[in-house]
């Protein structure tokens, strides 16, 4: 195994464990974590469009003719949509009015509960497969990429998990079976990675495709699920501290982006691609 290797599986296997910040959660209180989750919310945001703008796509225009790489962003973007669409078809289709959701933090429901949790446990496994294949084709990318969405996904989890957790145990399953199921869903994105580490050099073609098809996705999840979150908060301090959240998540791409330059008075235009032979 690589030091590559072994970098992206600690990786996945620290986004895995995150599964268990529900726990967490739930000692904090409901309250209080109602409270400040929209600066997780916004901070993933922020993160998510970091890496998506500052370090997925220059990686790709550097590898890539511009064009294609634009096209490949919007085709992260459309295949997010038609996943989450597809998700949903089989979540509404045939129950529309049984079905619980969300709203502004609290569980609705108008029926049967558990359909509800069997559709979080498959959505959130699909995810997290993508987020293990994601993560082990940017460190193939090069390894400030891999660190970059590493981060980028950590914190697009820790909301996401703590809300997956809550639906669970609103969909009737005791804490210890919602956390146990929580974190075989999130073992996927070890099973994503080991995908394409398993195959090799078949993949390093192909992983230049991958990573502006992943920006696209990032930038598919920060504005269609996160911002429309952030849309829900009302008041102007909490809508400023919302805006210093993403800055501070998008200024933390930067900063590892800064810091991988070794460079004091400028930024790299680009990063190596270590998919480009070096023979």
């Amino acid at each position: 195994m690589s030091v590559i290797d072994g970098y992206t599986f600690l990786s996945v296997i620290t986004v895995s464990l995150i599964s268990f910040v529900g726990v967490f959660a739930l000692s904090l209180g409901e309250g209080l974590l109602r409270r400040y989750v929209f600066l997780l919310v916004s901070l993933a945001t922020g993160a998510l469009l970091g890496d998506a703008f500052i370090h997925l796509i220059p990686e790709s225009f550097a590898g890539l003719d511009s064009t294609l790489a634009g096209i490949l962003v919007i085709a992260g973007m459309l295949l997010f949509f038609i996943l989450e669409k597809a998700l949903h078809w089989h979540h509404y289709h045939g129950k529309e009015s049984e079905e619980t959701h969300l709203h502004d933090g609290e569980m609705v429901s108008a029926g049967e509960l558990h359909p509800v949790g069997r559709m979080v446990l498959i959505s959130d496994g699909v995810h997290n497969f993508m987020d293990g294949v994601i993560i082990a084709a940017s460190y193939l990318a090069g390894f400030p990429v891999g660190i970059a969405t590493t981060i980028a996904v950590i914190l697009h989890e820790i909301p996401q998990e703590i809300g997956d957790f809550g639906v669970l145990l609103h969909a009737g399953y005791t804490k210890k079976r919602a956390l146990f199921l929580n974190f075989v869903t999130a073992l996927l994105a070890v099973l994503g990675a080991f995908v394409v580490v398993l195959v090799g050099d078949m993949i390093d073609p192909v992983i230049a495709w991958i990573v502006p098809i992943s920006a696209g996705g990032f930038i598919y999840i920060a504005a269609s699920d996160l911002i429309p979150e952030l849309h829900r908060v009302k008041g102007g301090k909490k809508s400023l501290a919302q805006f210093v959240a993403i800055l501070i998540g998008v200024a933390a791409m930067l900063f590892l982006l800064y810091m991988e330059s070794g460079k004091s008075q400028e930024l790299p235009t680009q990063l190596p691609l270590v998919y480009h032979s070096t023979e």
